[in-house]
């Protein structure tokens, strides 16, 4: 009797072990197997249990069984906790695979780049594109003196602090968190060409700022930036106006509701507007795009030079002047006479 006994416990748990072995294999069977084809986006709303999430990715087409899921995620996976947020997966997939994704929270990321020299009324179509935020609403929200309080910018709006760069952002950042991002992004490049200013530079941040943005629109050339800085640092020291078309067109936009039809006019050179500085004298009342890096840095870290003028050369370069005499020879060769050959030539 003993016997039996014996041997009806040696094969239930011989019974038992095999059972065991059998479901741990079919789970790992589950797991590894991949599932799925095409891109698929799923979103988890926060607050989602196992059920609710294996449901969703089911219905998503991230995994075939949400009974088997729910398993693995309390059996074999009890420290990978699902993350909230918008998830793309792309072919097949394995339940591990899905369910690593999603305790990383490694959610779907939209990508923009917002090139340097941009206004704002251009940098909210490039974030509106990527559909993360309304173009409408990030150009309010930046215009919004509120926003340049909360995020501690100098200035009534973001105008000049959102850097340009590359960015990669998830849906539920929204609007104010992009916003924020780019801002954030603006202080780590504002931080580096702090601390390269040159002594005697005594400009305060939203000085430097305007003046790194009217660099940036004046030449895409990173050799003549410093040489540009230089210009206008020396017609600030002896109070000249700055006289930089930049400003001109700036200015004319403000005061037609961002329309202009691309040429400036001599009514435009007249306008007395606080961002005309063929009018005012000293810097205008704030940034008039967004600089990027090298602007930042020319601003703050001028080269020596006895420059005050400068002209297009008309291929992205210039040439400089110490004074108004060489100046004028200059726009009389680059401007008057360049562009009355080109109208000949095209007759």
């Amino acid at each position: 009797m003993k016997r039996v006994v014996v041997w009806m416990l040696a094969g239930g748990i011989l019974a038992g072990l095999g059972w065991g072995a059998f479901r741990l294999w079919d789970e790992r069977r589950f797991a590894t197997a991949p599932f799925g084809e095409g891109t698929r986006t799923i979103v988890i709303p926060p607050g989602s249990g196992p059920r609710t999430v294996a449901a969703l990715l089911v219905q998503g087409g991230a995994i075939s069984d949400a009974d088997r899921f729910v398993t693995h995620m309390r059996f074999f996976r009890r420290g990978q906790r699902p993350r909230a947020g918008e998830y793309e997966f792309v072919g097949p997939v394995t339940p591990d695979e899905v369910l690593a994704r999603l305790a990383r929270g490694e959610v779907k990321l939209y990508r923009f780049t917002v090139p340097e020299g941009l206004r704002l009324d251009e940098i909210a179509p490039v974030v509106g594109a990527t559909g993360v935020c309304d173009a409408s609403e990030f150009l309010a929200l930046a215009r919004d003196p509120a926003t340049a309080r909360k995020l501690g910018v100098p200035a009534s709006s973001l105008e000049g602090y959102l850097f340009p760069d590359t960015y990669s952002v998830p849906r539920g950042l929204g609007c104010a968190g992009i916003a924020q991002a780019m801002v954030a992004r603006f202080r780590i490049a504002w931080d580096a060409a702090e601390k390269k200013r040159k002594p005697g530079v005594k400009l305060t941040q939203p000085q430097a700022v305007t003046l790194a943005s009217i660099i940036e629109k004046e030449t895409g050339r990173a050799d003549e930036r410093p040489r540009i800085s230089c210009v206008f640092h020396n017609r600030l020291a002896k109070r000249m106006r700055l006289g930089t078309d930049p400003t001109v067109i700036y200015a004319t936009l403000l005061a037609n509701d961002f329309k202009w039809d691309g040429k400036i006019h001599k009514s435009d050179l007249q306008r007395e507007h606080p961002y005309n500085t063929y009018v005012v004298f000293g810097l205008p009342p704030g940034p008039i795009a967004s600089a990027g890096a090298a602007a930042l840095e020319a601003a703050l870290n001028p080269i020596e030079c006895g420059d005050y003028y400068f002209v297009s050369r008309n291929d992205g370069s210039h040439v400089f002047c110490p004074d108004l005499e060489c100046h004028e020879r200059n726009v009389q060769k680059w401007q008057v006479e360049y562009f009355r050959k080109r109208k000949q030539a095209s007759r």
